[in-house]
């Protein structure tokens, strides 16, 4: 480790986070740490700094935000390139299926012929139409969608609701980013969420310029010492978490989890958004939104269970707080298109969208059950109504060069690594999702490579 630069902060009278901003900024123009050097992991450089891995955070988070250091989510934080306009590449959320691959990484909705039935669907709504495709979407014509929405997530579910209630997004992941804008305030916000995430919460947090704290996890979810723990340090104000199907490890926290930790919330004033995307089957407890209304957000959508290409998500936000997050919602976007809502709505209510996510759902067990027949001798966590299966490596194999071992068989998995936190601890393991791709033969094959592979560890090749 690189230590001519650390300060010597027992000499400093200002804040603790200031000084040590400064002296990688002055490190940096002496050129003492050089383009591309990597920093210290936010917990190594706070033990031996003596000082709390908030104030490293703080500090880093500054630098970047000043274009002094680049943080590379996997990677660590280095020291900027100012030549250039990019340092490190990042590979886009959504990539297109490779005829030539097998593609384990997206967690894609089966295609269970939904494709013919959206279309009849569009061609039924815009048959009668009128002149509703010319103006903006309004209040007034997004509310029987809105109403179609509380019909989808049930009566108890999220507590009892009405459509004034409900608070429309193009997919899951917008919902999460007009929540966290609704919470969100002054210059350091922070946002707690599991130790293991799906990659779009980093993306959510880089984007509104947000520190990310990642919470420790057992076989019920997120960790309530850990939690309280955050909380204190951070200071942050929002726990942003998937609680019934977690991403990438399946984990389901049971409602005596989620109470415990609604408590916490409540006592330090943070609020929870529940992410509930990647659940496609009937829920297994109460979602927090109907536990602590007065705190708690649900996000949903139709991606995973009925059709991705529609873009359809809504949030219900805690008691009171729909009017404001129906203005940022109005400020990014005015609104959802009308033939979105309009052939949403029918799906719903035709029961269409319902017999779509039946098939998909047994598409999915048959799938998982598939992959666990080949790899049930692995150590792996699967569950029949989760769309991947987190797998995690046996002696001999590191996440990282298992990827690139498939990879060159054609096959694509995502390591732990990428589903970590900047600076965050990353197990062994590598999350296979079941609907990736939808030739059957295909993927029966590439599961059996997989298992080949496993038996075999490259200890000593260059991968």
């Amino acid at each position: 480790m690189n230590t001519i630069w650390f300060p010597d902060l027992s000499a400093s009278d200002g804040p603790k986070y200031k000084t040590l901003t400064s002296s990688i900024r002055d490190a940096v123009a002496m050129r003492h740490l050089k383009k591309g050097e990597r920093l210290p992991p936010v917990r190594d450089l706070a033990w031996e700094l003596k000082i709390t891995p908030g104030t490293v955070a703080r500090a880093y988070r500054k630098l970047v935000e000043d274009g002094v250091l680049q943080a590379a989510v996997g990677r660590g934080t280095f020291v900027a390139d100012r030549t250039s306009a990019h340092v490190f590449e990042s590979d886009p959320l959504i990539n297109a299926l490779q005829e030539s691959t097998v593609d384990f990484r997206g967690c894609r909705v089966s295609d269970v012929g939904q494709g013919e039935i959206v279309k009849e669907a569009l061609i039924r709504v815009a048959s009668r139409a009128g002149n509703r495709y010319v103006d903006y979407p309004t209040a007034a014509t997004d509310r029987a969608a809105r109403a179609a929405v509380c019909h989808w997530i049930g009566p108890d579910h999220v507590g009892r609701i009405e459509p004034d209630d409900v608070v429309l997004g193009l997919g899951a992941q917008n919902c999460s980013i007009l929540a966290l804008q609704s919470i969100l305030r002054g210059a350091h916000p922070v946002i707690m969420t599991e130790q293991l995430t799906y990659p779009g919460v980093r993306r959510a947090a880089q984007l509104l310029r947000a520190e990310i704290v990642g919470l420790k996890m057992d076989s019920h979810g997120i960790c309530p010492d850990s939690f309280e723990e955050a909380a204190r340090m951070h200071g942050g104000k929002v726990l942003l978490t998937s609680a019934e199907v977690h991403s990438p490890t399946t984990i389901n926290t049971p409602l005596e989890r989620k109470l415990e930790l609604a408590d916490i919330a409540r006592r330090h004033d943070i609020q929870i958004i529940e992410d509930d995307c990647h659940r496609i089957d009937t829920p297994k407890a109460l979602s927090y939104r109907a536990i602590a209304p007065d705190l708690a957000w649900y996000i949903g959508s139709l991606t995973k269970s009925v059709a991705a290409s529609l873009r359809f998500g809504f949030i219900v936000p805690p008691t009171g707080a729909a009017p404001l997050t129906l203005q940022v919602a109005q400020s990014s976007f005015y609104g959802l298109p009308q033939p979105i809502l309009d052939v949403c709505e029918e799906l719903i209510l035709s029961g269409a969208a319902s017999e779509v996510r039946k098939k998909v759902v047994q598409s999915c067990q048959e799938r998982v059950h598939q992959t666990v027949n080949v790899l049930g001798q692995w150590d792996i966590r699967w569950r029949p109504d989760a769309p991947f299966i987190w797998l995690k490596m046996p002696r001999g194999w590191r996440g990282s060069s298992f990827a690139v071992a498939c990879k060159s068989r054609g096959i694509r998995v995502k390591p732990a690594d990428e589903f970590a936190l900047p600076d965050g601890d990353s197990p062994n393991a590598v999350r296979l999702a079941v609907n990736a791709t939808g030739n059957d033969e295909a993927r029966l094959a590439a599961l059996g490579q997989i298992n080949q592979i496993l038996q075999h560890p490259e200890q000593d090749a260059e991968i």
